[in-house]
């Protein structure tokens, strides 16, 4: 059935499976590596490791460095997706759903974290942070990935919600309800996929974000990314 498959593909779209394959192959392979070198029992980087070990595990359990810095992006993660993803809903339904002068010149600020290089965002939070003193903060770090986290949002909210026929809503306000209540109880839960979606990209943004942490980050309130950026630089640790 698979090869009676394969042969009724059309040549355009057989040649996209075979090049959408091979990219993420290219994609997937260094974990492919990355993950037997962890087990490996040597020093230094070996692949194929020939003995085996879980002591790099251990180490990576009984150093407070890591695991504190493991906790700090524990989080700093969940709190920023409970800040940005409720701000970044009700901003893709004001711009999905609201009528108002300038909705164009607010559309464009909002994504626009997307389009500045994140280095000078990451310059620009860090000045700000050191006349606020917000170095080194838990709210430091959950605004400055929130700024990151928004866009996002946003443009995942925005498509979710173009997806949802507007009469549903008419509807229901021509039979007395509230807009609010009409957000509440019909719109959000049509919207579910895109929140849980937008929520995932949040966590994801923050708990793996390295530039901004580089910046505002300290000695006693480092994330993840931060520790391995310092271990990459300063050891070759498998």
């Amino acid at each position: 059935m698979l090869l009676h498959w394969v042969r009724n593909l059309p040549l355009g779209r057989a040649a996209l499976y075979v090049f959408s394959a091979a990219v993420f192959l290219y994609l997937i392979a260094p974990v492919f590596i990355v993950v037997p070198i962890s087990f490996s029992d040597y020093k230094f980087l070996q692949f194929p490791p020939d003995r085996w070990s879980l002591r790099w595990y251990e180490n990576y359990f009984t150093s407070s460095k890591w695991i504190n810095s493991t906790i700090d992006s524990a989080i700093v993660a969940p709190l920023v997706v409970a800040f940005s993803v409720p701000l970044g809903v009700l901003g893709a339904y004001s711009l999905v759903r609201g009528r108002y002068p300038g909705k164009n010149l607010v559309s464009a600020l909002t994504i626009f974290p997307l389009i500045v290089p994140q280095l000078v965002t990451a310059v620009a939070i860090y000045f700000l942070y050191v006349k606020l003193n917000l170095i080194g903060t838990v709210l430091g770090f959950v605004l400055a990935h929130s700024v990151l986290a928004f866009p996002f949002t946003v443009v995942i909210m925005t498509a979710a919600l173009r997806g949802i026929d507007e009469t549903l809503e008419r509807a229901a306000m021509s039979c007395g309800a509230r807009r609010l209540t009409v957000l509440w109880r019909i719109t959000l839960p049509l919207a579910m996929p895109g929140i849980v979606t937008s929520a995932f990209f949040s966590f994801l943004i923050s708990f793996d974000e390295l530039l901004v942490a580089m910046f505002i980050g300290t000695a006693r309130f480092n994330t993840l990314p931060k520790r391995m950026w310092n271990s990459v630089r300063a050891e070759v640790d498998p």
